[in-house]
């Protein structure tokens, strides 16, 4: 049975292995890697991205990343499409074939029937002297010395290397099209990831309370107006402006402080200048300036009037944290 010294060890000479041949990999893009992102820059139709075997997998991971960064893609695999799928393949569409050796039975059966219909094709090969390297129009170079398996047999290297050629393929397309956070929020809606792109502050305060209270408002009025809207703070307001704010903490130090509070008011207690932010900001800048100030809410402001609070516990119930 192995140590757990042997074991560190062939983690990190798998590691070491594959990082190798991923900073390689940079030698080998050439003018065949630019033309490519230029002809599915300015095609009219889909990405298909084909392959077999582990090939496959990969294949389904660059769609799912082409489409997240912007560029329609579909996941064909090579197997199904020589058994019906080829109906997938529109007439301007750009075929990516995926394979490391490119002489697989598959593959070839399956690129002359790609060139028949006349469909540009993309080849990510470690093999560019292979069948498919012959055939295809331009040619991704994934070559990798040795599989990270001591067998040299299990696809491992070869398959991360090819994750690697199609993330830069996005990359580069995601660039041409000036593909913004706001475009990638579009495309990721939901869970934490989309709402750090589109959630604002205004989205979570305006489904809060409102805590206000006057300058002049008593004790009593404030303990049961910061009980009631349960936010831990009231904003202390006089025209619609803010001028102070009153937390939890606050009554807390207060009662620490003052035997006879029943005739103190808003005002002999507040904190002034209270940090506030703009309704119209990202909700994740309002974690950032919590963070900051190390504080657990902020008042909002819309066009310089007071208009509620963002609370830590907003941000957490939303994914946010």
């Amino acid at each position: 049975m192995n140590s757990k010294s042997s074991i560190i060890k062939i983690a990190k000479q798998t590691i070491e292995t594959e990082s190798k041949a991923i900073l390689n990999l940079s030698n080998l893009v050439n003018d065949d890697f630019a033309s490519a992102v230029e002809l599915i820059y300015k095609s009219k139709g889909r990405v298909i991205i084909t392959g077999i075997g582990k090939s496959a997998i990969i294949a389904s991971k660059i769609v799912a990343t082409l489409n997240s960064t912007g560029t329609p893609s579909i996941f064909m695999h090579a197997a199904d499409a020589i058994h019906g799928d080829l109906g997938l393949i529109l007439e301007d569409d750009v075929v990516i074939c995926i394979s490391k050796s490119g002489n697989t039975p598959e593959i070839k059966v399956l690129v002359p029937l790609i060139k028949r219909s006349k469909n540009k094709m993309i080849a990510i090969t470690g093999n560019t002297e292979s069948f498919l390297g012959q055939h295809a129009d331009f040619i991704l170079n994934a070559f990798v010395e040795k599989e990270a398996c001591p067998n040299n047999l299990a696809p491992t290297t070869s398959t991360t290397a090819q994750l690697v050629v199609g993330d830069a393929l996005a990359v580069c397309l995601l660039n041409l099209r000036g593909f913004s956070s706001n475009d990638f929020a579009k495309y990721h809606p939901g869970g934490a990831l989309g709402k750090k792109l589109y959630l604002r502050v205004e989205d979570i305060s305006s489904v809060n309370q409102k805590p206000q209270v006057l300058a002049s408002t008593n004790i009593k009025d404030i303990i049961i107006e910061i009980s009631e809207k349960m936010l831990g703070v009231t904003a202390v307001v006089e025209d619609g402006k803010i001028i102070g704010i009153i937390t939890d903490g606050d009554l807390r130090r207060m009662l620490s402080k003052v035997d006879d509070f029943s005739k103190l008011t808003a005002k002999d207690i507040m904190g002034y200048n209270p940090k506030r932010i703009n309704s119209e900001a990202m909700a994740i800048d309002a974690l950032e300036l919590m963070e900051a100030n190390g504080i657990s809410q902020l008042l909002v402001e819309e066009n310089g009037n007071y208009a509620g609070v963002v609370h830590l516990h907003d941000l957490i119930k939303e994914g946010i944290i």
